[in-house]
């Protein structure tokens, strides 16, 4: 299976269980993005520069997966340090979808929810999201992802991306499997300044439909040209059947949309670009020989030419310019008022109903053929439908509602802040509906 589909980067060579009759995950697999650290396991982002990087730690949503009786199967395959839709930017090797190895698995998750989709057994995995890098694997692989609201889940222990959008969530089999695996992740830790302090909740509840009918709101713009008419019409039919059912719906607007993408490869490349200038070859990661003859700055600059693949290069020199004097006042601070702007406009749709149901990605699941004839702003624009809750921080569920040529057909269920509950519940109800 890993030879078929590739998921994994790297594989536990031994798995160790802390089972108590408390466990919440005794005995379950569980996979790592490889963006998150694993005491002992390499951890290399999908990047040469840390090809051999191994923690000596591991991030908390490991530790606490560990305590309650989860054993660490593996990391999983990457876009490196998250950059990509596709998962076809990673330096060790391209996960293949399970559904079509000649399709992607979508990214950056793409190895996380591949390996999902590709075992029989219950396997679950952390995934992490900056952009909608757990909706849209899962959208691929037909699995069910949950990306919670920022700071709901710790990130100590995650190789940064974006610091104000980075988010550690869950992929599953079912919703119930997804919403099992954030009840352990979640919760405060004092490691983690942008951590919030709430209270520990079992989101396996909500995941048990109680016969309320939540009101759903129907974003226009989601619903646009932009996205395949089939996919479209699924989710249309989804919506007449809830109508039937009793569900009030009512279509809303997100009038900034149009803007998500700009404003979020603004932020997240003036982020990146930060992040990434620890990455010099002196404390870890790729180390090369130092010829005496160069000075330090030739030096670091040889070690991220190797070490850097050709996105992670292209991200670093946009996210440095948007950030230089003369330029940071009209790029990065302006996008960072029209994602407030974005953040309202959500708040206003929510004052009006509990979730909004849209499409969670314009396309199917897409042939590597097809991906390389495509320019990088083309591969951009896959991201209209989850850059834009992803920058607002707010919870969604992705989960499978069809096929389309036997291609999965997913939906993305979006909630206000902290309100996972109510977004685990109408995913239940969907996957109910569709007789999971």
């Amino acid at each position: 299976m890993q030879a078929a589909y590739a998921p994994f980067i790297s594989v536990a060579e031994s798995i160790r269980f802390e089972i108590t009759p408390q466990s919440l995950l005794p005995g379950v697999p569980v996979a790592v993005k490889d963006n998150i650290c694993t005491k002992g396991m390499r951890t290399t982002a999908g990047s040469k520069i840390l090809e051999n990087y191994v923690p000596p730690f591991d991030a908390t949503v490991v530790e606490k997966a560990k305590k309650e009786g989860a054993g660490i199967v593996g990391k999983t395959a990457m876009d490196e340090f998250g950059f990509g839709t596709f998962s076809t930017n990673c330096a060790f090797g391209v996960p293949k979808n399970p559904l079509d190895p000649e399709r992607s698995c979508g990214g950056s998750s793409g190895g996380s929810a591949g390996a999902v989709a590709a075992f029989k057994l219950p396997i679950v995995s952390i995934a992490e999201s900056t952009g909608g890098s757990i909706t849209c694997p899962a959208a691929f692989t037909g699995t069910v992802g949950i990306t919670p609201t920022y700071g709901l889940v710790s990130r100590w222990g995650l190789v940064d991306y974006a610091n104000s959008l980075d988010k550690i969530g869950t992929i599953g089999k079912s919703v119930y499997d997804a919403a099992l695996l954030l009840s352990v992740i979640a919760g405060y830790d004092e490691k983690d300044a942008t951590s919030l302090r709430t209270q520990n909740t079992d989101y396996t509840a909500f995941a048990k439909p109680d016969g309320k009918k939540l009101r759903v709101g129907l974003p226009k713009e989601y619903f646009s040209s932009a996205v395949d008419s089939g996919i479209v019409k699924e989710v249309e039919m989804l919506a007449d059947r809830l109508n039937s059912l009793g569900f009030e719906l009512e279509q809303v607007s997100l009038p900034s949309t149009e803007l998500a993408i700009p404003t979020y490869y603004i932020i997240s490349m003036s982020e990146a670009s930060t992040n990434l200038a620890k990455f010099s070859g002196l404390r870890y990661g790729l180390q090369l020989e130092f010829d005496e003859k160069q000075n330090i700055e030739e030096y670091f600059t040889k070690v991220r030419t190797e070490g850097f693949g050709e996105e992670a290069k292209r991200r670093i020199i946009l996210g440095t310019f948007t950030r230089m004097a003369g330029y940071k006042d009209r790029y990065y601070l302006k996008a960072l008022k029209i994602r407030k702007r974005i953040i309202n406009e959500f708040k206003q749709a929510f004052a009006k109903v509990d979730v909004l149901l849209a499409p969670a990605m314009p396309i199917l699941p897409p042939k590597f053929s097809e991906i390389e004839k495509l320019e990088p702003a083309q591969v951009y624009m896959m991201d209209i439908l989850t850059v834009a809750p992803n920058m607002a921080g707010m919870p969604t569920v992705a989960l499978p509602i069809g096929r389309i040529n036997g291609l999965p057909v997913s939906v993305q269920v979006i909630a206000d802040h902290l309100q996972e509950g109510k977004a685990i519940q109408m995913a239940s109800i969907i996957e109910g509906l569709n007789g999971r």
